[in-house]
């Protein structure tokens, strides 16, 4: 018997745990989900004894077979053999993939679960027919998850498997995916050589009050690209490029007046909405995560700023987060002094699982945080002595860039910027900006509003944000009037005011200021 074709693409994961399952019953449920499109099942139970396992799967393999979607047994080939179903997933301490084999034959489906790349070469190389790679989110259906890898150690064991000339073996992920999500997971997950073949999914549908609904909704998503993805991050750009469209983007932004949304640090509210008026965007102070909806439908972007932090607070950052995701508005992360206290590495954690950035700005000891280096120290949120050669910071900005399918921007000096394919280097600003509070909270909502109006290149957005922010701190500080960093302020809001002004008259000269090179 030929092998039966396979779509891994919504594979559903049951669980008969009252927790989860509630009052409902299995085998209706499961008919609904693949009604709603499930395309493969696997029954797990771990607490039913053999006979009641055989029963029920038999019972559900009913309702798969007619429907074409294959069905396999968690851990117990035995079980399997009994039902007459078409395979196993067996993960890392049940029976070796060796022995399933041998009793099930050449044609069964079988899967192996895979937490590190070690595990996914191991059962790609003994011949496992997909991989459930994962846990990729904190979850309550796995008592004994070794780690949360996340979309990036996904990605990584993706890349990894091509590389190791195992491209062909085909993957899910697991572990937390649902529909507030699983774009984001098909998405970031997804390298340069390998892509994911699917989710598996247990709450999102076994859980549901309509099982078929869910399945439906979540096949829906599965079809489409998220509405943040990029568009334009393969489109090449020269220096010169940047430099003829940043002046009209500028004015754009000026004409177009659009929403910044600042969840931002306490301190620096009031600068933040005053630079934000200076360059032309129209700015909100809030920290409500529940009217985040309202104002992400407003066609605005959002600064999730980590200056203050607690845990109310990053709540309601996740809530807004995942308002402006669901309809595609451009989110900036400051993950400000993130390697400073554990609350904040931990803060960072959580708020990267939690959705989509599609800009991280940060010193850099906040983006070594964000990359995951261990021991890095700071002293509050100033960034302290650098660790890193230029050459080893582009290096991290743009392989971090790459992992997270977002903009990095590391702020130093000289700053750097990528998309994980494009990668420059910008020399401008004025010592000032070191000398007052909240000038890189500021460059957070400057960028913030510049994304708003220039969605289909990220990466040119962020660094119009950059050079007018840091060109008018040059300007400023060159003033006769200013003598210091008191006077400077001021004079730095009138400047990017007038960098607006040029912009909107159709005079971009100041940025032949520009120090901007390609890494």
């Amino acid at each position: 018997m030929a092998p039966m074709a396979v779509d891994y693409s919504l594979y559903l994961v049951t669980d008969s745990t009252p927790a989860i399952l509630g009052d409902k019953d299995l085998v209706a449920v499961v008919k609904a989900a693949v009604e709603g499109g499930a395309t493969i099942v696997q029954y797990r139970d771990k607490t039913s004894d053999t006979a009641e396992l055989v029963r029920v799967a038999k019972q559900l393999h009913q309702v798969t077979k007619a429907a074409g979607v294959p069905f396999l047994i968690n851990d117990r080939v035995d079980v399997a053999l009994a039902a007459g179903v078409e395979g196993v997933h067996v993960g890392q301490d049940d029976m070796d993939l060796k022995t399933a084999r041998k009793l099930l034959g050449p044609d069964a489906i079988i899967g192996i679960t895979a937490n590190s790349l070690e595990e996914a070469l191991d059962a790609a190389g003994d011949g496992a027919d997909y991989l459930g790679i994962g846990t990729v989110f904190a979850t309550p259906t796995k008592e004994n998850t070794k780690s949360i890898i996340g979309t990036a150690g996904v990605r990584d064991i993706l890349s990894d498997l091509h590389l190791c000339g195992f491209g062909g073996i085909q993957t899910v992920a697991i572990g937390g995916i649902n529909a507030s999500n699983v774009q984001r997971v098909m998405y970031q997950c997804a390298s340069p050589t390998k892509d994911l073949d699917g989710v598996a999914v247990v709450s999102a549908i076994i859980a549901s009050q309509d099982p078929k609904a869910a399945a439906h909704n979540l096949r829906d998503l599965l079809s489409r690209p998220p509405p943040f993805a990029f568009t334009a991050h393969h489109v090449q750009l020269s220096r010169n490029d940047i430099i003829a469209r940043v002046p009209t983007i500028i004015a754009r932004m000026a004409s177009r007046k659009p929403l910044c949304h600042n969840m931002t640090n306490l301190v620096v509210q009031n600068f933040a909405a005053n630079v934000a008026l200076a360059i032309g965007a129209s700015p909100i102070m809030s920290n409500n995560g529940l009217e985040a909806g309202d104002l992400a439908a407003l066609g605005g972007a959002l600064v999730v700023n980590m200056g203050t932090t607690t845990p109310d607070i990053r709540s309601n950052h996740l809530k807004a987060l995942a308002a402006y995701n669901a309809v595609g508005g451009p989110v900036v992360f400051d993950p400000v002094g993130a390697g400073a206290t554990q609350q904040r590495r931990e803060g960072v954690k959580a708020l990267m699982a939690g959705g989509y950035f599609d800009v991280i700005k940060g010193n850099e000891g906040e983006i070594r945080t964000v990359s995951g280096a261990h021991g890095v120290k700071q002293h509050g949120v100033d960034s302290g002595a650098s660790q890193l050669t230029l050459k080893d910071r582009i290096t991290l900005v743009k392989a971090t860039a790459e992992r997270e399918s977002n903009v990095v921007l590391m702020s130093g000096v000289i700053d750097v910027i990528s998309d994980g394919v494009r990668t420059f280097t910008i020399s401008n600003g004025h010592k000032y900006l070191g000398e007052i509070t909240g000038s890189g909270c500021t460059l957070g909502t400057t960028i913030a509003s510049v994304l708003a109006v220039e969605r289909e290149d990220k990466l040119l957005a962020a660094v119009a944000g950059i050079l007018m922010y840091e060109i008018a701190s040059e300007r400023a500080a060159g003033r006769d009037d200013v003598k210091g960093p008191g006077t400077f302020v001021p004079a730095f809001i009138d400047e990017l005011y007038r960098i607006r002004e040029e912009c909107v008259r159709g005079d971009g000269t100041w940025i032949e200021a520009a120090k901007l090179e390609s890494a």
